[in-house]
């Protein structure tokens, strides 16, 4: 495939990079059924139950036609040719909670479909969810399950649950070498009762059962922190942070909805100080690190949740429950729907540092 330079484009891009000219997360949705979707759900037989909304037997289709319009600039729209051409050769790396693997489903699928089934694989492996490989491309993106992107240890005397914030977990030896990093993490360090998946935390030699989680949160992006700082060669790997991906409980329940919020005053309750604490290790590192803060964007979108479509046994458990409406999911996306706006803000993000542009015919 030819690579064009072009001028006038590659200006642009420049422009869109420029936060006070165009911040690429800041914008609105508008309706788009002839740019939307960009692939259709069928063409990924991979994707998780969870999110295959229309498998599972949703009726409406609006949710996946909306798209994201940037205020003073225009976004590249995805390219997965393009996309595929500048991983050629490389490792992209997705580690997380679920919302990380609902964005890791979404990118693979969007590479997936713009191959030949026979030149793309998915395999699930020990230590990681799946892995999407490109073969004539010899790229691949990888999922590792790590809600916390610390090391969650179980003693073996006591069964205690001990949540180190002084060591990263596990994959770790697995990221290094990796050309794109995205992480994520904040949801299950404000999880409480039966859903908390700790019993201890640790840090510098010394288990504590109580500590503020703000605290416990900042300890463990700082480790976090200086893991990347240690272990990315910076000409080597770019490192992005996604911001969080927020819930539809509550007065803006998710429910039923067919139709984005476009009230411009709603904001997430997701605690304030643990998204701080993010924007906070951040601004400290050394390593550069792009934070894809998809929040607000994602707020309006409380029509793009599985709600009770999470199964194809969706009928039968709302026959068995009085308000079927209180088991839906709120947290994850349908798929094919909001992530792939993640990704093509984390494709926009990739193509700011190339000089060359592939344009699709």
């Amino acid at each position: 495939m030819k690579l064009l330079q072009v001028a006038d484009l590659k200006e642009h891009m420049k422009q869109i990079n420029k936060e006070d000219k165009c911040n690429v997360f800041d914008g609105k949705w508008v309706y788009d059924p002839k740019q939307s979707p960009f692939y259709q759900g069928a063409q990924c037989p991979f994707l998780s139950d969870q999110v295959s909304c229309q498998s599972n037997g949703r009726a409406d289709f609006m949710y996946e036609k909306w798209s994201w319009e940037a205020k003073g600039c225009k976004i590249p729209r995805f390219n997965g040719t393009d996309m595929l051409e500048r991983l050629r050769g490389k490792r992209v790396i997705v580690v997380g909670d679920s919302l990380n693997r609902n964005q890791w489903e979404s990118l693979a699928c969007l590479l997936y479909s713009a191959l030949p089934p026979s030149q793309a694989q998915v395999d699930v492996e020990s230590g990681i969810y799946k892995i999407f490989t490109a073969k004539e491309y010899n790229c691949s993106v990888e999922f590792y399950w790590s809600p916390f992107l610390m090391q969650l240890e179980i003693n073996q005397k006591n069964g205690a649950r001990i949540l180190r914030l002084d060591r990263v977990a596990d994959s770790a030896k697995k990221w290094v070498g990796a050309d794109v990093m995205v992480f994520n993490t904040g949801h299950w360090w404000v999880h409480n009762g039966k859903i908390k998946a700790w019993d201890l935390f640790q840090n510098g030699g010394k288990t504590v059962e109580n500590m503020e989680i703000e605290s416990a949160f900042e300890k463990a992006m700082n480790t976090w922190a200086r893991w990347i700082d240690q272990n990315v060669d910076v000409t080597k790997t770019r490192v992005f942070f996604r911001s969080i991906s927020p819930e539809h409980k509550g007065k803006l329940w998710c429910y039923n909805k067919t139709q984005p919020i476009t009230d411009d005053s709603y904001e997430t309750t997701f605690p304030r100080k643990i998204i701080e604490a993010i924007e906070r290790t951040m601004q400290r590192m050394k390593t550069p690190v792009t934070y894809l803060n998809i929040t607000k964007l994602s707020q309006y979108r409380r029509d793009a949740h599985p709600m009770i479509y999470k199964t194809k046994q969706w009928k039968q458990l709302a026959m068995q429950q009085r308000r079927p409406e209180s088991s839906a999911d709120c947290s994850h996306w349908c798929l094919p729907g909001l992530p792939d706006t993640w990704n093509r803000l984390l494709y926009a993000s990739l193509l700011l540092d190339t000089s060359e542009v592939i344009l699709s015919s």
